[in-house]
Formats: structure tokens, C-alpha cells, sequence
């Protein structure tokens, strides 16, 4: 936790401020463990977060507050070990770099060490008259040539090893950073992954002109696999759903994780006619499997989605661009759900 919630539970009032979340939690039926905890003080304590008006959003919708939304959740909030493992990582790459400056500080020295001998031999040898003093002067260049030798094979050595340190330090980092943006249950992106592509999407495509889609995607009666079968069997459905839409979203698009039982699409270099014919495809093909709940093998019934299609329009923000799309989502919500409005064609006909 950090600023205002970190101080809190830090300072006189932690154990009002934790009976108040556990009170709010038992109110409102949500499991008290520690991540639901760490959420509930967030929201209650810092109510203009992002986080905390994610939670108002799902209560406000009756969503469940599931596991696996509490994980989608917890993508707001400060990740200690992520943290330890990025500042760990951090240290041992300066550590290795250290280790390569004084190496080749070492060998600089050793370099201008030898060029002080072969300035020296070579000086001997304009002087040097007798056949002991020149093979003096030959053996100390030897000498010195060997020892060079040693330096620079020494230097390539910790050069390689060194290397090898970095680019596993580097795979590390990147797969830490994969972790972090990845929704842990259907490993499709998860909603900080999906609001910073959308972003950088939304300036190129202002800047280029190229087309850019959205397309928001919601499970329909999903409230009902949780309170028919159990959460377990909700996930399932989720990673179902999940799996589906992941094959589309495949790069250069994005497939991600929205919300709750939500996901969302992105689409670069798509126009809306494109974009809807492939979310109805994902559509027609969660509606035509016949899903069996793995535990006991009965049918669960129909999985269908509906969804909401806006393309990004000249000076539009991105904000507006989600919002079109949830408007268009909630229009084949009402319209009987199991379809796929595009916001351009629904604001015309409105």
C-alpha cells in the first residue's frame, strides 16, 4: 500500500480505518481476505482512485466479487513483489556493470602500461650497440607482450560472462513485465496493459490518420453460471470466453481483459465494417460450443456475448471512444442481447 492508505494503516487510526473496510466487506457479503482487505481500504479511503471507482462500478452493475476479480483488481495497486524483484534485478545489472568498468579500467591500465614498454624497447634499440642489451631489451618486450596477452583474455572472459548475466537480467525483467501486465486467470492482457496500448494507439492514430477500432465485449448472464454452478465453474466460462477472443486479438491487435466478466478489443488498422464482421465471428463461435462443467460434466447451456463496436473519430479522445463503445455495448444489451452493435450505425438510428 502507499500514500494515503499507507499512512493510515501506519499511523493511530489503522484499527478504525480496518474495522470499517471489514464492516463494509460483511455488509456487503465480500470475503475478508488479505488482497479484498487491501482493496476495500483503497476504496474506502481514497474514493476519487482508480481503483476505487473500478469497485464502485462492479457493485453499482451487481457484479460478484469473485477471486479472479479481486486479481483483476489488484493490477491498481502497488505489487510489493514486483517491486523487490525489479529493484533486485536493478542492483545485480549495476553490480555487472560495475564489474565490466573495472574491467576494462584494468585493461586500459595494462595498455598504457605496455605502450610505456614498447616506448622504452624502442628507445633501448636506438641506443643498444651490443647483442646482450638487445636481447634484453627482446626479452622484456616478451615479457610485457605475454602479460598483455593475459590481460586481454582475462578482459574477454569477464566481457562474456558479463553478457551472458546482462541478457538473463534483461529476460527477467521483460517476463516481470509480461507478469505485470497479464490478467492471471484468463492470461489475455489485463486492464493497465489495455489502458496504456489504447493510449499510444489513440496519439498514432491522430498522428498518421490511420483507422483504429474498439470493441467492448460482455458475457451475457454471467451472474448466472456464478450463482447456478459456483465460482470455480464461472471462471471456466471466463477462460472459455477468454480463449475465443485471444485468437483474434492475437498481435498486432489487443485482446485484454476489461473487467469483472468484461473484455475489451483493439483493433489498429481496422475500420468498424472490419472489426464488426470478426467480432461476430467470435460471437457465432462461444455461441455455438456446447460447454460441460468440467467437475461433474454437465451441460452449462448456452455461453453468448454481446458486444459494442466504435472506431476512433478525428479529435476524439480516448475516453469518449470507450464510451461510445459502452454505449453501444448497452444497446445490445437491451436489444436482446447475443449481438453486435456499432456505435456509428446506433447513433444514427437513434
Amino acid at each position: 500500500m502507499q500514500g494515503r492508505v499507507d499512512n493510515l494503516v501506519r499511523g493511530p487510526q489503522a484499527f478504525q480505518a480496518v474495522r470499517r473496510a471489514l464492516e463494509d466487506m460483511e455488509r456487503r457479503q465480500i470475503w475478508p481476505t488479505p488482497l479484498n482487505l487491501e482493496l476495500w481500504l483503497h476504496y474506502l479511503n481514497e474514493p476519487e482512485s482508480p481503483i476505487a471507482k473500478e469497485i464502485e462500478r462492479l457493485l453499482k452493475a451487481g457484479e460478484p466479487f469473485t477471486d479472479s476479480t479481486s486479481e483483476t483488481l489488484a493490477v491498481f495497486l502497488p505489487r510489493a513483489r514486483l517491486n523487490d524483484e525489479i529493484r533486485d534485478a536493478g542492483a545485480q545489472l549495476s553490480r555487472e556493470l560495475r564489474n565490466v568498468s573495472s574491467a576494462i579500467a584494468t585493461a586500459q591500465k595494462s595498455q598504457e602500461a605496455y605502450g610505456r614498454t614498447l616506448s622504452g624497447v624502442g628507445e633501448g634499440l636506438k641506443q643498444a650497440h651490443e647483442a646482450p642489451v638487445v636481447r634484453e631489451l627482446v626479452k622484456n618486450l616478451a615479457q610485457a607482450t605475454q602479460q598483455m596477452r593475459k590481460v586481454n583474455a582475462s578482459l574477454e572472459k569477464r566481457l562474456q560472462a558479463s553478457t551472458l548475466e546482462i541478457n538473463r537480467l534483461r529476460d527477467h525483467l521483460e517476463q516481470v513485465r509480461r507478469d505485470a501486465m497479464t490478467d492471471a486467470l484468463t492470461q489475455l492482457a489485463n486492464r493497465k496493459a489495455f489502458d496504456e496500448e489504447l493510449t499510444r494507439l489513440c496519439g498514432e492514430a491522430a498522428e498518421t490518420g490511420d483507422p483504429l477500432t474498439l470493441a467492448v465485449i460482455d458475457i451475457d448472464h454471467f451472474k448466472r453460471f456464478n450463482d447456478t454452478w459456483g465460482h470455480q465453474t464461472g471462471d471456466q466460462v471466463l477462460r472459455f470466453v477468454a480463449s475465443v477472443i485471444g485468437r483474434v486479438g492475437a498481435p498486432p491487435r489487443l485482446a485484454a481483459r476489461y473487467g469483472g466478466e468484461e473484455f475489451g478489443l483493439i483493433f489498429p488498422g481496422d475500420p468498424a465494417s472490419r472489426v464488426n464482421v470478426l467480432v461476430n465471428r467470435i460471437r457465432e463461435e462461444i455461441a455455438s460450443r456446447a460447454l460441460k462443467r468440467r467437475s461433474t460434466n454437465e451441460d452449462l447451456g448456452e455461453v453468448t456475448i454481446s458486444a459494442g463496436v466504435a472506431q476512433l473519430q478525428p479529435g476524439e479522445t480516448m475516453a469518449c471512444l470507450i464510451e461510445r463503445a459502452d454505449t453501444a455495448l448497452y444497446a445490445s444489451k437491451r436489444a436482446g442481447r447475443n449481438q453486435v452493435t456499432n456505435a456509428e450505425a446506433h447513433a444514427k438510428a437513434a
